[in-house]
């Protein structure tokens, strides 16, 4: 197996150095400071920044702040019941993209992956490396290596389905994960998990795109009001990442709270999405005017 670092991987890179350079700074980093701190030119870093989320590095530096978590509670909270009643959690859109999710039954969970015939293959995704594994069925986990590397992340995913069968067909996966990153069209998930995880993960699914939620909001959907330790868990256990957004969830105080795969990877996805969302908001205005 080879596993090779390529353009989007190369993208989520430097975002993470900008993190890392945008913390130590203090104040906004002006365009020019950035670049060189990149060892970039301010051209070329203002197209990567654009061509990847469709924002200026000034814009973007606003959204991987740790301070943005509790800009997103204020302005795009989303309480769950809320969500429901107009129907997100039906269509479980991620911009363009349509989800349609089977969950496994308890007792097949039981058996821990027993009979079940697990594809696998790594992946280039925005936010580096990424492991794909699926059933019949669709998506059963994704993976991110960028903080936790390769080794660890394939010994996690396996770990949750220990008596699986596991084989290497990225082939086979490749048109769900098509669509899944480039988030068009439609792909399928079968999510394994015990009944509270399912519950929590189709939650989850009902957070609208560019929004977040809270753990306790979270415990309140699922019927649980006073479970949010359960239910915290429950969201770190998410075999499928990004397309069930548990990096949406955040801590009432507006931390952001932890993230399986490293919160570098959290902010970048959170800032990813408010970014897509700001383009399209403003593109939709410029088309009404």
């Amino acid at each position: 197996m080879t596993i090779q670092a390529s353009e989007q991987s190369y993208h989520y890179g430097v975002m993470r150095r900008a993190i890392e350079l945008i913390d130590a700074g203090g104040d906004d980093l002006p365009l020019e400071e950035l670049a060189k701190r990149m060892d970039m030119s301010p051209a070329h870093f203002q197209r990567l920044f654009s061509a990847w989320v469709g924002v200026s590095p000034k814009r973007y530096q606003q959204y991987l702040r740790l301070g943005h978590a509790k800009t997103l509670l204020r302005d795009r909270f989303s309480t769950l019941e809320t969500a429901h009643a107009v129907g997100l959690s039906g269509s479980g859109r991620l911009h363009d993209l349509f989800l349609r999710w089977e969950a496994m039954s308890p007792g097949e969970y039981a058996r821990k992956g027993a009979g079940l015939e697990i594809l696998w293959g790594w992946f280039d995704s925005p936010f580096g490396l990424a492991l794909v594994m699926g059933t019949q069925k669709g998506i059963c986990g994704l993976g991110f290596a960028a903080e936790t590397g390769a080794e660890p992340t394939m010994a996690d995913m396996r770990a949750r389905w220990p008596q699986a069968v596991f084989i290497e067909d990225p082939t086979a996966l490749r048109p769900l994960v098509d669509a899944a990153f480039s988030q068009s069209g439609e792909t399928a998930l079968h999510l394994i998990g015990a009944p509270l995880q399912i519950k929590v993960w189709e939650a989850l699914l009902s957070i609208p795109d560019g929004h977040v939620t809270s753990y306790s909001e979270l415990a309140k959907a699922v019927g649980a009001p006073k479970a949010v330790r359960a239910v915290g868990t429950a969201v770190g256990r998410n075999p499928v990442s990004w397309l069930i957004p548990c990096h949406r969830a955040l801590k009432k105080s507006g931390e952001l709270g932890g993230y399986h795969w490293g919160q570098p990877v959290k902010r970048a996805m959170l800032a990813y999405e408010a970014a897509r969302s700001e383009e399209q908001e403003s593109r939709l205005e410029a088309k009404q005017a």
